[in-house]
């Protein structure tokens, strides 16, 4: 596997994305370029500057009760939450103050929220928060989940996007693919790498990669 790098956000230059150039199996494609977002997700100085360049998308004519954390963006979502309500975000939640929740996965990859949590997204206007979306299929199938159980998704952010929206919904992105110059993304089974011979260096998801 090839040596990490650094780059900055062309929007918020400092801030930094640790990238490993190579051949990456994800659950939904593969991808030349593996994005560490350890540091950016845990470290308090670096998840707060995420979170303050993720709230300047959203007006203050924005009312947002929830935000649903994908991918271990926990501490991101709630410094966003934050930087939201000093920004003049209202929520129409009778504390006056968001929600921050993280959904479960079952075994073949649906997304639930327990019946103690469900409260938290019915009937609420919802933020989703997310690592990184390569290929959309994460973003749509948490978006599904949040409006079966009564959400009314309101906006999407993610830390690293490969597309600009989905069913005509902008995706905000700290870090796009023009950051990133010659980041591709391929569908499972139509690899440009895997056609070269270019051998898998590690499986990876939004929490992380393990080597082959």
């Amino acid at each position: 596997m090839k040596d990490m790098v650094k780059i900055s956000s062309s929007r918020f230059p400092t801030i930094n994305l640790k990238v490993i150039p190579g051949h990456f199996v994800t659950p939904n494609s593969h991808i030349s370029h593996y994005m560490d977002l350890a540091t950016l997700k845990s470290r308090q100085s670096e998840a707060a500057a995420v979170a303050s360049a993720m709230a300047e998308a959203y007006s203050s004519t924005t009312i947002i009760d929830t935000i649903v954390c994908m991918d271990g963006c926990d501490v991101i979502g709630a410094y966003l939450a934050d930087e939201l309500t000093k920004g003049g975000i209202l929520s129409q939640n009778a504390h006056k103050t968001m929600y921050i929740v993280a959904p479960e996965r079952t075994a073949n990859g649906q997304i639930i929220f327990r019946d103690n949590n469900t409260m938290m997204i019915k009937g609420k206007n919802v933020l989703l928060l997310l690592a990184n979306s390569s290929t959309g299929q994460t973003v749509m199938t948490a978006t599904n989940a949040i409006k079966y159980y009564g959400g009314n998704v309101v906006g999407i952010s993610a830390i690293f996007s490969a597309i600009t929206k989905i069913a005509g919904m902008p995706i905000h992105a700290v870090f796009t693919t023009a950051d990133l110059g010659d980041y591709h993304s391929y569908a499972s089974d139509n690899c440009d790498l895997c056609k070269a011979g270019i051998p898998v260096d590690a499986f990876a998801n939004g929490y992380g990669y393990s080597q082959v």
